[in-house]
């Protein structure tokens, strides 16, 4: 669909609101506005672009801090008032240091784990490029890629007798075994999840069933 910027529904000062958001993880990043300028410059350059209302004037994210943004996919809302940018992020998100703007938590039913494969793999990752004494995971890095696969085997027997026994504490568990030496074998292999969601999301047409070999 080809929409230009006049078209759009914008704020009384020309503005539109624009959500940005992680592609990998879904993490909403920050909110900012985008003028028509801004909205081309993303365009053009893959990179956002917004509009300072309190400066009154164009800024480049990431242009002094070295944290740009690159551009995946751009959606509108329905009523075309509302811009969603998924992009991979170079670094923090907010002037803060986080990695999103929104880190205060005003109302939490309970802990969220829509990220939590994506902290485990941050976490495995700094702990071969900074081995910790003590730590089981820098202590796999540092045995070897034999070690790591005879894990694979082992946790993977293990969540097949679980599920042999219709145990579902003991399946549950194993599987969370397996997911993180998985994870710890990617991380050799310099496979990573995104690597894995692209194949699997060419294995599936839109109107079939998962395709595998």
């Amino acid at each position: 669909m080809n929409i230009t910027f006049d078209e759009l529904k914008l704020t009384d000062e020309g503005l539109l609101p624009t959500v940005i958001q992680d592609e990998v993880s879904g993490t909403v990043l920050m909110l900012a506005y985008m003028n028509k300028e801004a909205f081309q410059k993303t365009i053009e350059t893959k990179e956002t672009w917004f509009y300072s209302r309190s400066r009154k004037e164009l800024w480049h994210k990431g242009a002094t801090s070295g944290n740009r943004q690159v551009v995946k996919r751009l959606a509108l809302d329905c009523d075309q008032d509302t811009l969603l940018i998924q992009v991979e992020p170079l670094g923090p998100a907010c002037h803060t240091g986080n990695t999103t703007c929104f880190s205060t938590i005003l109302l939490e039913d309970e802990l969220s784990n829509r990220e939590i494969i994506h902290d485990i793999v941050g976490e495995i990752k700094k702990r071969r490029e900074h081995p910790v004494e003590g730590s089981y995971t820098s202590y796999l890095f540092r045995e070897g890629i034999d070690k790591v696969l005879k894990k694979v085997g082992e946790e993977t027997t293990e969540v097949v007798i679980g599920a042999k026994n219709a145990n579902h504490h003991e399946v549950t568990n194993e599987l969370a075994d397996l997911t993180y030496h998985t994870l710890v074998l990617m991380e050799l292999l310099h496979v990573s999840v995104d690597d894995v969601k692209k194949v699997l999301n060419e294995r599936r047409p839109a109107s079939e069933v998962l395709q595998h070999d």
